[in-house]
């Protein structure tokens, strides 16, 4: 039997000017979350953290994906605070997937129009549905302020649609901006004059 000669094309060479060695970007990530999941920060106090003034409420951040100073935290795919509810919230509307554990008072929260009654240690889940959910918190003890904390997995709060869309202030955030303008003005002031790079 004759011999029989076998021969195949020889496969095409990568462009060598488009072409990178990935793996140590790939590596360089996931070292750095194995690290930070076997350094990072495990309790984060109160203490040590400042109250933030917003349109919707006042709230306390335990863990935040945006906050500069808690990025050294064994996890940061949560976004978890506290909030106090003197007397209503702020109205906005956003993508549910949220939880909210009431520890102290007592209060309901209006969900695209619904009213849902709770008390201390009462979980509240702003669910998901098309086009976000408008909500809003009141508390229905007028001698004790409503405190509870939130716990929103970043990754699928995302995944969801996470705009936020501000309909109503808070009271407290209007009374505290009332207060505080002046001082809020020169320092936006000042803020502006240093990106500006000259003193005031």
């Amino acid at each position: 039997m004759p011999d029989q000669t076998r021969s195949r094309e020889r496969e095409a060479e990568a462009e060598e000017a488009r072409t990178r060695y990935y793996e140590p970007a790939v590596y360089e990530y996931a070292m750095k979350e194995l690290d930070r999941a076997d350094h990072g920060r495990i309790v984060v106090k109160q203490k040590d953290r400042l109250w933030d003034m917003h349109r919707q409420a006042n709230s306390m951040h335990f863990l935040s994906p945006f906050e500069p100073d808690l990025q050294d935290t064994a996890t940061h795919c949560y976004e978890s605070f506290l909030q106090i509810v003197p007397e209503r919230s702020g109205k906005h509307r956003h993508q549910g997937g949220l939880v909210i554990f009431v520890l102290e008072g007592r209060g309901h929260t209006v969900m695209d129009g619904v009213r849902y009654d709770w008390k201390a240690g009462d979980l509240i889940l702003l669910h998901m549905t098309p086009g976000g959910i408008e909500h809003q918190h009141f508390n229905d003890d007028p001698d004790s302020p409503a405190k509870w904390i939130a716990l929103v997995y970043m990754p699928f709060f995302d995944h969801g649609g996470s705009e936020f869309t501000q309909i109503e202030n808070s009271p407290l955030f209007d009374k505290w901006m009332a207060r505080n303008a002046e001082r809020l003005a020169a320092l936006t002031d000042s803020e502006r004059n240093k990106k500006r790079g000259r003193k005031k």
